[in-house]
């Protein structure tokens, strides 16, 4: 195999030099939506649940779910799924009920407290659109594009995980 050129060669380094810094942007850009979560909680005064407990709240919304799901969907990585949907049942955000047909199942849902808190997160995302449009920071094209690119990371990423064994 032939070496690559030394402008092949600079534009690989830069392209992975951005692909890193994307890596780090994506991780930053978790963390701080979990910060942006927490701050609404601290505003309202609620303190009894996390920014990630929060996070769960809102993505399970109406749907009824496995904690086997939610742990497949990888939303919560570095954090134990288990023991925050159990602590959500023990303090009234959620109900849990065994399935019917597999009864070593066990499916979650919200109750009226849960769904208080998601809609306390979906009106904290709406403001948080809105303001973006405000702000003239992204147009919906550039939140489409960013959707789409990163999309097509996931999917790659998946199929490397994939294809390894």
């Amino acid at each position: 195999m032939n070496s690559p050129t030394p402008v092949e060669a600079s534009k690989q380094a830069l392209f992975m030099s951005n692909y890193l810094d994307t890596l780090c942007l994506v991780e930053r850009l978790h963390r701080l939506l979990l910060d942006v979560i927490k701050d609404e909680f601290e505003r309202l005064d609620i303190f009894d649940i996390n920014a990630v407990q929060g996070l769960l709240l809102f993505n399970i919304g109406e749907n009824e779910v496995s904690a086997g799901e939610l742990k497949s969907r990888g939303y919560y990585q570095g954090s134990n799924v288990s023991y925050n949907l159990k602590k959500l049942v023990d303090i009234g955000y959620m109900h849990h009920q065994r399935c019917r047909i597999d009864r070593r199942a066990v499916r979650v849902g919200l109750t009226q407290r849960g769904q208080n808190i998601r809609d306390i997160i979906a009106r904290l995302f709406a403001r948080h659109a809105q303001g973006l449009i405000e702000g003239n920071t992204l147009e919906a094209q550039s939140v489409m594009d960013i959707s789409h690119i990163l999309k097509r990371v996931e999917r790659f990423w998946k199929d490397q995980i994939r294809y390894i064994y």
